[in-house]
């Protein structure tokens, strides 16, 4: 395998990982945000 494919295929792995632990990163953050969310949502009820 050439010098010029060896780089492309591992910049390509390197792209396929990091754009899957992106989305588990934002997916985490998101259900975080969600909880928080839900938390002051259940504050706001008990204050009533």
């Amino acid at each position: 395998m050439s010098k010029l494919m060896m780089a492309a295929l591992s910049s390509l792995v390197m792209v396929i990982s990091l754009g899957i632990s992106g989305c588990n990163t934002i997916e985490g953050a998101g259900q975080d945000i969600e909880k928080a969310g839900d938390a002051i949502e259940d504050a706001a009820e008990d204050a009533k």
